[in-house]
């Protein structure tokens, strides 16, 4: 295996499905059995869950709520979406489940602690990262590779949604758009690619942290990840065409 523990880095729009908003049992589904296909080959996993499929910033803006409350909020959909996500993994499978949060909610999830997490992948526990870093003004981008890192995973894995990695230009729009195999951090800065923001992606370069991007609609993407296959496109430091 090229990666022995990564965080997967998962939005609440894949918790959605086709729709807007809430929660729908295919997708559920199929994001519990990719996690636990990956936890069978004895790879120690981390997710960490976003909140986008029950609040988003920009309803915030609509009803006046500022910026720092709305973050709350948006963190507060994190917990929802993991411990969902914990019952779901637990449902389909024998893993132990631990759902840690970065605001204190004792009575449904540990406080996230660095060395304890730690611990509980070692002892083959999937731990799902909830409530981001705590902080507002933030999204689940920069503290996806800030766990990454505290975690000592050997890459984050970036779920992404109707698209299977970086492109040269919008392949929708641009029929000889290319896809990236290998693209550097500088690259995706400075041609501001978006792929995550930019804070996540200079925290991810400063440390060495790999990024793979990819489409998690492809069943068993992150396994042939995870063993080396060049599926979607690597952040790392070299760009390579497909």
């Amino acid at each position: 295996m090229q990666y022995r523990r990564i965080l997967m880095k998962l939005s609440g729009g894949a918790i959605a499905g086709d729709g807007t908003w809430g929660f729908d049992p295919t997708s559920l589904n199929h994001i519990s059995d990719e996690i636990l296909q990956l936890h069978q080959q004895g790879i120690q996993v981390g997710v960490m869950v976003g909140g986008g499929n029950i609040f988003r910033g920009e309803l915030g803006e609509t009803w006046g709520i500022e910026r720092a409350e709305a973050d709350n909020i948006g963190m507060m959909a994190t917990v929802i979406n993991s411990l969902l996500l914990r019952g779901v993994l637990q449902g389909r499978g024998n893993a132990e489940v631990r759902v840690m949060t970065a605001i204190p909610i004792n009575t449904v999830a540990e406080p996230f602690i660095r060395l304890r997490a730690i611990r509980h992948l070692e002892h083959q526990a999937i731990v799902i990262l909830a409530a981001g870093t705590g902080n507002p003004y933030v999204t689940t981008d920069y503290p996806a590779v800030q766990r990454a890192l505290e975690l000592r995973a050997d890459a984050l894995l970036a779920a992404k949604n109707g698209t299977d990695g970086i492109y040269t230009s919008d392949p929708r729009r641009d029929p000889d758009a290319q896809r990236y195999r290998t693209i550097t951090y500088d690259t995706v800065l400075s041609a501001n690619l978006r792929a995550l923001d930019q804070t996540a992606v200079l925290l991810a370069r400063d440390n060495g942290l790999p990024i793979n991007v990819f489409d998690f609609d492809a069943a068993g993407a992150m396994l042939q990840i995870c063993r080396g296959e060049p599926i979607g496109t690597r952040i790392g430091p070299e760009d390579v065409l497909e």
